[in-house]
């Protein structure tokens, strides 16, 4: 269980992603023009382990003409994460806990296999600023034999590998799973970065 701390953060999420969020292929914006940010959603996913914080942040940016609406997928560490040098968006100061490596969730091993279970139905989404609250919103569908309940991918193991790459639309990331009962497995996930109305799907 995530335990939310109420309490200064500098730099502060909309800080770091007004510099980071431009340097994306997905960007939606002129990569000259600074962003003004705004959090319009999100939530989380606990970590079992109870090291890294895992968050899901929907901030809608409306320096442009239009409002465009990102996802944005965060780790936070209290270390470095190792061979992910590319993921970290910055480190930031916590109030209560000192320094944070700041990650693109992407990247990250942790939040991946904790997506693996939500998909599988094995963990459930965390509102996204209350301690130990289920977020009943967020809804997991999937479809097919490889991310169903029984033995498959995830099921019960960690993300031994992934390679995450960005498209002009979103992530691309190809997982590969720890040995688990049926053995290693693979799978590959899509993140949309940009979000658009169901009504205009």
């Amino acid at each position: 269980m995530a335990l939310i701390h109420q309490t200064t953060l500098k730099p502060t999420k909309l800080e770091l992603l007004t510099d980071w969020l431009p340097t994306r292929p997905w960007f939606a914006g002129e990569a000259a023009r600074v962003p003004e940010l705004a959090k319009v959603g999100g939530f989380r996913l606990d970590d079992p382990e109870g090291e890294v914080g895992i968050e899901f942040m929907v901030v809608t940016d409306t320096s442009g003409e239009h409002p465009v609406t990102y996802h944005v997928p965060l780790s936070y560490r209290g270390a470095p994460l190792d061979g992910a040098e590319d993921g970290l968006i910055t480190t930031l100061e916590h109030g209560v806990l000192g320094t944070r490596w700041v990650y693109d969730g992407s990247r990250d091993p942790v939040v991946l296999a904790q997506v693996l279970a939500l998909l599988q139905g094995r963990t459930e989404a965390q509102a996204q600023s209350e301690t130990d609250t289920p977020d009943p919103s967020v809804v997991a569908h999937c479809d097919g034999p490889v991310l169903g309940t029984g033995v498959g991918v995830g099921v019960g193991v960690g993300v031994a590998s992934l390679s995450a790459s960005d498209t002009a639309d979103g992530t691309v990331i190809a997982v590969r799973t720890a040995a688990g009962p049926g053995g290693p497995a693979g799978v590959e996930l899509w993140i949309s970065r940009v979000l658009v109305p169901l009504s205009l799907i």
